[in-house]
């Protein structure tokens, strides 16, 4: 059964392809400025140092990480068929790097006053994925 039923003709959700790496050098404890370097595409390393800058205290270097996760995202995602809108469900576990750097953004935009950006980032986070919108800023 799909979370997703488009009843409406939208565009079908999109699954970002398995990059296990990544995600298994975090989960193994290294370093995320070292997976960045070493898988510079991967958003979810950017998402954990936005997550890791924030909680420190450094908005400014959060949003700076959040950014280039969400843009490599954005490129991840059109490479996958996406079209600039429709669903990128948080269930699908290759797309929670993107969904949390759009979070990271939305949350040190916030941070930093910059309230349009905030806004525009919460809205594509919930239009996206509403899933992942609940998820992370229960997080918060």
């Amino acid at each position: 059964m799909s979370t997703y039923e488009n009843l409406l003709g939208g565009p079908p959700p999109t699954h970002l392809p398995d990059d296990p790496e990544p995600r298994e050098a975090l989960a193994g404890g290294t370093e995320p400025s070292d997976v960045a370097a070493r898988f510079p595409a991967s958003s979810l390393a950017w998402a954990q140092l936005a997550d890791d800058a924030f909680e420190s205290g450094d908005p400014v270097a959060s949003y700076a990480y959040a950014r280039t996760g969400y843009h490599r995202g954005l490129d991840s995602l059109r490479r996958s068929g996406w079209k600039g809108h429709g669903p990128v469900p948080w269930e699908h576990e290759p797309n929670r790097g993107f969904l949390r750097a759009l979070h990271a953004l939305a949350r040190a935009a916030q941070a930093i006053g910059e309230t349009e950006e905030h806004e525009r980032c919460r809205t594509f986070l919930k239009d996206s994925s509403p899933v992942a919108a609940e998820t992370l800023s229960a997080t918060d």
